[in-house]
């Protein structure tokens, strides 16, 4: 009887222990939670240490500038969790050093964060700012007890680190080599190695030694390319895309599937299965429809391109989509201006390619126009444009034989006696999103092709990512000013276009200002895609220069204000790119492979 209770007594006591192991075992979500929340405290002491010299007025500027060095560091650490997790309070503790306006136009978000710090702090510190300064160091506090508070009280699953950590490579590749968020510290290579270092023990939970060994192996191999070719202007962007920064997301991308890890799915632009930017279907043409319904089909598709060359949608019945927009001449007109549709007068703005337009949240120059459907509403309803009516014309479309077995071929319905005015602009947004061509020869470099780029092409695309700093406003891949990785919003900038080619005053266009009354949106346009621009001369909002040499002499020059003009609001950098002539040639032999192959 004895041996039998101490028999018992011992299953009890091992049972109860395994069961305390069991109920203690961390997971690796846990365990990414107090790493994340372990960094913010680093990233505080050290913000501390800054502060505190800033205030004691003992510390050299030298030595001041070492430590916000260390604090961007500190901060790169767990920028992939920040980014991903509470991109709000990441908006005020790195955000751009420019005003940010809400959709709906009514609040105004002042620039805060790292970057107006370095502002302060580079090229040389301004002790005038000593008070800015030191309230701007103690604001960074408010996010880091906003990301403690997350991290400690939501939890995080195992989908969501895979999909961040991706996302921040993507970073890395689009932003972070370009020196988008340190353009005065110039240290964003260095930068960039520490956020992909950061990544290896965040994913080395997941699977055994050999699962995990091909990505941590490559993430090792970038971060050391990294910080063995450390100068920015020589760095081979290029070479460190396709030979380092991919194999990474695609080893991610392979152990992801391995695992098997469940990724919740959700609509967005990039889409989340793609293996790299470059993927020939990386991006989703239906991401910014306002409707589920407003997916494209074939079916709208072709319904759509018959709509577009029709005239029935103006007023006059003389002026079509096409007539502005041929797709000879990648879907531009080959004019400065074109004119008004019943006259003789120009309008305000040039032409702008539909190739790619699906892939902006927001369109025309002044992004008032939240998706296709609405921009096609807009233009057939503009008096100077098209000077029509969707739904009057809905009704002629109807009294047509084929346009009904079209538009109940495209939207089947029971019943039907008339054609919706939303089943127009749908059909016309659906034919301009087939217009979605990324397969241009620089596309096929990117995806391993070396033979389909020149090295003067090459050289051109390291120098519109570095030294000429164009990547930092057309971002790669789509080079236009839709704000990667997340791609849930466009840019606009103020470069002080000029209204004729003597650069002598600036154009009197106010942009997005038009629709938004803030002083910082005064001139400000968006930035467009540098794809097919070789075809889509001429160039800016008012069409005033010709060439891609003499936009490329703009930038080089800095814009409006580097050319004299008053531009007190320009958010381009003035001071000259000191580009040469060779230069300059090799970056507009890049922008030429970025021209799309068109199949009409």
């Amino acid at each position: 009887m004895k041996k039998l209770l101490f028999i018992s007594a011992l299953v009890m006591a091992v049972a109860g222990y395994a069961f305390s192991c069991f109920r203690e075992k961390v997971t690796p979500e846990k365990s990414i939670a107090q790493t994340l929340v372990t960094q913010v405290d680093s990233f505080a002491a050290i913000k501390n240490t800054l502060l505190d010299a800033v205030e004691s007025g003992k510390t050299t500027d030298q030595q001041l500038q070492q430590l916000f060095r260390q604090v961007r560091l500190s901060y790169k650490k767990f920028e992939w969790a920040a980014e991903y997790f509470v991109p709000q309070t990441t908006r005020f503790i790195n955000g751009a050093p420019t005003p940010e306006v809400e959709m709906a136009g009514t609040l105004v978000l002042d620039p805060q964060g790292l970057q107006v710090i370095e502002s302060l702090l580079f090229p040389k510190y301004n002790i005038s700012k000593k008070q800015e300064l030191i309230q701007r160091l103690k604001l960074l506090q408010t996010g880091c007890d906003q990301y403690k508070s997350h991290f400690n009280n939501v939890d995080i699953i195992d989908g969501q680190v895979f999909d961040a950590a991706k996302l921040q490579v993507f970073r890395v590749l689009t932003l972070g080599i370009t020196g988008f968020d340190t353009p005065l510290l110039q240290n964003s290579l260095a930068e960039s190695a520490v956020s992909l270092e950061s990544l290896k023990p965040i994913l080395a939970y997941y699977g055994n030694e050999d699962d995990t060994a091909p990505l941590l192996n490559s993430i090792i191999s970038a971060a050391m390319y990294l910080k063995t070719h450390n100068n920015f202007n020589t760095f081979n962007r290029a070479e460190f895309i396709t030979q380092y920064g991919n194999p990474v997301t695609v080893s991610l991308s392979n152990l992801e599937q391995q695992l098997h890890i469940h990724v919740i799915q959700y609509n967005r632009l990039l889409n989340q299965d793609a293996k790299t930017l470059f993927d020939k279907n990386a991006f989703n043409v239906n991401a910014y429809t306002t409707d589920a319904s407003f997916g494209m089909t074939q079916e709208k598709i072709a319904l759509g391109k018959k709509l577009f060359a029709d005239p029935i949608l103006s007023g006059s019945r003389t002026r079509s989509c096409q007539s502005c927009h041929q797709p000879e001449k990648a879907f531009t007109d080959g004019l400065t201006k074109n004119t008004v549709v019943e006259g003789n007068a120009l309008l305000s703005r040039n032409t702008p390619t539909l190739l790619n337009a699906a892939l902006q949240p927001s369109l025309f120059y002044d992004i008032r126009a939240i998706s296709l459907e609405d921009q096609a509403l807009n233009v057939v309803a503009n008096k100077q444009e098209m000077h029509g009516s969707v739904s009057k014309a809905a009704n002629l479309l109807w009294q047509n034989a084929t346009y009904r077995k079209l538009f109940t071929n495209a939207f089947p319905k029971k019943n039907r006696t008339s054609i919706d005015s939303n089943e127009v602009v749908n059909a016309l947004g659906s034919y301009v999103r087939s217009l979605t061509l990324l397969n241009s020869r620089f596309d096929e470099y990117m995806r391993g092709n070396k033979a389909a780029m020149t090295q003067e092409e090459v050289n051109g695309f390291n120098l519109f990512m570095g030294k000429a700093k164009c990547g930092t406003c057309h971002y790669m891949p789509l080079f236009n000013g839709t704000f990667p990785p997340r791609f849930t919003k466009i840019e606009t900038e103020v470069i002080g276009v000029p209204q004729t080619i003597a650069n002598k005053a600036l154009d009197q266009d106010m942009g997005r200002f038009s629709f938004v009354k803030i002083d910082a949106f005064k001139h400000a346009f968006k930035t467009t895609t540098v794809r097919n621009a070789a075809r889509t001369a001429p160039y800016m909002h008012n069409g005033v220069f010709t060439t891609l040499d003499e936009v490329v002499d703009f930038y080089n020059k800095g814009g409006g204000a580097g050319l004299g003009l008053k531009v007190d609001n320009q958010t381009l950098p003035f001071d000259q790119l000191h580009l040469s002539q060779k230069e300059s040639h090799e970056i507009t032999a890049f922008i030429k492979s970025l021209d799309s192959k068109v199949v009409l």
